[in-house]
């Protein structure tokens, strides 16, 4: 028997049109710097979407499923091509503007990009690049920037707001199939060369509703988040698609994205959530130590693209705004667990769930494999390797002009689980622990050390403001661990003082670690995460000034 239901597309097109109507007078707001940032309603972003869309199609010729690329700050044109682009049937492509000149390259040529919208501020980096773009027909640009440093540049040069001027605010959108592809995003490409995972709209659509969920982000139109997780960072983690489906006014910081400027927007504009990675909320609270502002109206705050230290956490609790773990990737849209405890607990109770990556939501199912490809129970106990399937997971990489899907066996398994690369432990209930990076878990005498159990508790000390631990070849134990540590300004200690609070801390005597490094600063990669092999290959060319107790 069939259903008697409606068989209506989940696109990117209705999130357009719903938002730019029913949540017409909801707000994108972004920072400028100057005296006043620029506001312009959802019913405004949504006209000039459409516009867009028609500069696209009338003036550019982009058809089909061009690929259409963003080299943009989180601002409120950002958000009109997030709109548009998918809604037309072609495919928004954000480039991570962090990334080497060459990975930049590589991946405009792979997914063989014909516009490029950029910001004026970032045409010095741009503009190197086109010569090796071939692929490249159009240069718009987005606000004030010196265009003569794309003089001589094959492609066309346009300006984004002239481009748009004038055009219709009414657009035959055509009924897509839900399945076709919406938008993409490249991996940061730390092995290898960069891998292509390609959202579809009916992906994008059910991953927006599980973000607007009570169990996730559950904001709603009383709301207003502060997005500093970049739009080049899958999605925004799926943000400005799923406000546009609720009216969560946005708040974009553009390149103001330095601890000052963000708690200076935090107080005057009092936004109720926001989202970035823990390296943003570290730096934000050494700011507003050493300089107060009212934080106090962000209710909450996601976190995730690296495990937050539970000492951040309590910091931020003490100054009234609650940290909350997420935990996704690239190939997960991204989210994948929001750590919201139980109800009908303490604070003391919930403290052991928070301090989890948190518990799945129903689009995500996910199994714990060991070793030797067992599957392991959800015991709270048992670690293995985290993989996931799901409406929003990719089940392939882009194949490029092949046009052939790529499922690489160290990616999937063979009955089409995503290999998620983490190790983990599930508690019965569903809660997710990481304990590690499989590339990065530290295997000593035949036993697992968790690098990041460390690190979270070294970043307890209150003279240190980063650690990071690496696995370091050993003669005896085959891998030992290898703490390098960054201190805060004006602050000082010693190994052995450090080592001593480790095991005060509860960490057992045979994971503490023998070698010790103080660095100036914990390398990052493009999307702020902790880069750990910089640190292995510095160690490995004797770089760093190790001691060994």
């Amino acid at each position: 028997m069939l259903s008697t239901m409606q068989d209506v597309p989940l696109t990117v097109t209705r999130i357009l049109h719903h938002g730019m109507t029913i949540h017409g007078k909801s707000q994108i707001t972004t920072w400028t710097g100057g005296p006043e940032p620029q506001r312009r309603s959802f019913a405004e972003a949504g006209a000039r979407a459409t516009q867009l869309a028609n500069a696209l199609r009338d003036e550019l010729g982009v058809t089909g499923d061009d690929r259409v690329a963003t080299l943009m700050w989180n601002n409120s044109e950002h958000v009109e091509a997030y709109l548009a682009i998918p809604s037309m049937g072609a495919v928004l492509h954000t480039l991570n503007l962090r990334l080497p000149a060459e990975q930049l390259i590589w991946i405009v040529n792979h997914a063989a990009d014909k516009v490029v919208l950029v910001n004026g501020s970032l045409l010095p980096l741009l503009a190197p690049l086109l010569p090796h773009l071939p692929t490249i027909e159009h240069v718009v640009v987005s606000g004030a920037g010196d265009r003569s440093v794309l003089e001589g540049a094959a492609p066309r040069v346009h300006d984004y707001d002239e481009l748009i001027a004038g055009r219709p605010t009414t657009y035959d959108w055509p009924e897509l199939d839900e399945r076709q592809a919406a938008a993409m995003c490249y991996t940061s490409g730390t092995t290898g060369d960069p891998k292509g995972v390609v959202y579809s709209h009916r992906s994008i659509y059910l991953h927006s509703m599980q973000v607007n969920m009570a169990e996730s982000m559950g904001l709603t139109d009383r709301d207003t988040t502060l997005v500093v997780v970049p739009q080049f960072h899958v999605n925004a983690w799926g943000l400005p698609h799923a406000t546009f489906m609720t009216g969560v006014n946005m708040l974009m910081p553009d390149r103001f994205l330095q601890p000052a400027p963000l708690a200076e927007m935090i107080e005057k504009e009092r936004p109720t959530h926001a989202a970035a990675v823990p390296t943003i909320w570290q730096g934000l609270l050494a700011e507003v130590t050493a300089n107060p502002r009212d934080l106090t109206s962000m209710a909450s705050v996601t976190i995730g693209g690296a495990a937050c230290p539970p000492s951040l956490m309590e910091a931020y609790d003490k100054l009234g705004v609650r940290l909350c773990h997420a935990w996704g990737m690239t190939e997960t849209s991204p989210l994948g667990t929001m750590s919201l405890p139980p109800a009908g607990l303490t604070a003391e109770e919930e403290w052991p769930y928070r301090i989890t990556q948190g518990r799945f939501p129903a689009g995500v199912e996910a199994r714990l494999v060991g070793p030797g490809g067992d599957i392991l129970p959800w015991d709270g106990e048992s670690a293995g390797e985290l993989e996931v399937r799901g409406p929003w997971i990719a089940g392939a990489y882009y194949g490029g002009s092949s046009g052939e899907p790529l499922r690489p066996a160290d990616k999937f398994s063979s009955d089409g689980w995503l290999k998620t690369g983490d190790v983990g432990i599930i508690s019965q209930d569903g809660f997710l622990t990481l304990t590690d990076r499989a590339k990065d878990v530290i295997k000593s005498g035949g036993e697992w050390i968790s690098s990041v159990e460390l690190e979270n508790a070294l970043m307890g000390h209150p003279a240190v403001a980063e650690a990071a631990v690496v696995a370091v070849p050993d003669d005896r134990w085959g891998e030992r661990p290898l703490a390098t540590v960054v201190l805060k300004e004006g602050a000082e200690t010693d190994y052995e003082a450090l080592r001593t609070f480790l095991a005060e801390a509860g960490i057992a005597r045979w994971q503490l670690p023998e070698r010790w490094a103080i660095i100036p600063a914990v390398p990052k990669t493009s999307v702020g995460k902790f880069d750990k092999k910089v640190i292995r290959k510095q160690y490995a060319e004797g770089e760093l000034d190790v001691t060994r107790l």
